[in-house]
């Protein structure tokens, strides 16, 4: 009797060739889950809670079932939506349940309004614990709590991008996220988090990982232009503009949504929802640090700058003396 067994060399060349591949371009598709998790990231301060308030609201508008989840301890991404309430942040409930005993429920720590689902991941107490390490706490509160049984259409979740540890890289890390959206505007800073992004995103695409940037929302655009040429740059597309604008500021302040069909910009708003719930994740390209200060004038970035080196005399200040040299020399014969 004679087995069948494989001749594993017709299969050299097509492992040669799948081991050849860049791991980061195998995965362009949108997403096909039912479910669209989408990560929000952008420099503190920015107006990434006033944007996801906003498009929150104006994607529930449009029927969709929306969860949003603010993961910055600042906890102000649900502010916002609740008229400057605060709601109990998940890390402060689960401590206090814990030590009465009791399990934390949905009711504890999920809030409704306008059809927007939100929650607050919240932080540890200043100046004690890791905001990342809470991060990771609360999402695995969150999954004893149902979290993949949940039936919503998209899930938002508001991330701080100036801090680049593990804990708040999770979903781009941990394939959490199908997708990043960058809040930015024209200042050097913000898109120097955005950038950061942009490479801790290109970095797990080249480990395999699936999640992309769907594009940039400019607030606060006042039309000089860094931030469209930025989002040319790294290959993304903008998704909206939002205007530096005093009565967008006004109502912020006042804790008031104009991401509804009632509000003069509202269609801002609904045009947002659409691009958001459409773009799919591409793969950015992240710049150097020389290409991003290149997007602003010289004058605001001081280019032109040589770097001098310092000198052992220079550090020691008066403290210097002559260094005894170790050279011969010899007389002249």
């Amino acid at each position: 009797m004679t087995l069948d067994i494989p001749n594993l060399k017709d299969f050299d060349q097509r492992l040669r060739d799948e081991a050849g591949e860049d791991l980061a371009d195998l995965i362009v598709d949108e997403p096909t889950k039912k479910t669209q998790i989408i990560a929000i990231y952008g420099k503190g301060g920015i107006g990434k809670s006033f944007t996801l308030a906003n498009l929150s609201h104006m994607m529930a508008e449009q029927g969709k079932r929306v969860l949003l989840i603010g993961c910055d301890p600042k906890s102000d991404t649900t502010s916002l939506l609740f008229g400057g309430k605060a709601c109990p942040t998940i890390i402060e409930t689960s401590t206090k349940k814990k030590l009465a005993g009791e399990e934390v429920k949905i009711g504890d720590v999920c809030f409704k309004r306008g059809g927007v689902f939100a929650m607050e991941l919240g932080g540890p107490e200043v100046g004690r614990g890791c905001g990342g390490r809470g991060i990771i706490h609360g999402f695995e509160l969150l999954e004893k709590l149902g979290f993949h049984d949940w039936d919503f259409d998209y899930v938002l979740l508001d991330f701080l991008g100036d801090v680049v540890c593990g804990g708040f890289g999770l979903p781009i890390a941990r394939d959490m996220a199908q997708k990043v959206i960058l809040v930015g505007s024209n200042d050097l800073q913000s898109l120097y988090v955005a950038n950061n992004v942009c490479s801790a995103v290109e970095y797990f695409r080249k480990l395999g990982g699936n999640v992309g940037v769907a594009g940039l929302v400019i607030n606060k655009d006042d039309g000089t232009g860094e931030a469209q040429a930025f989002a040319k740059a790294v290959d993304i597309p903008v998704l909206a503009s939002i205007p530096q604008d005093d009565d967008l500021r006004k109502k912020s302040a006042n804790y008031q949504i104009v991401g509804t069909s009632e509000s003069h910009w509202g269609s801002l708003f609904a045009e947002l929802g659409l691009n958001v719930a459409e773009a799919p994740p591409v793969r950015p390209a992240p710049l150097s640090q020389d290409g991003l200060l290149d997007l602003f004038d010289g004058s605001d970035t001081g280019a032109g700058v040589v770097l001098e080196p310092a000198t052992d005399a220079d550090m020691r200040g008066k403290n210097a003396k002559p260094v005894k040299s170790l050279e011969v020399v010899y007389d002249d014969v």
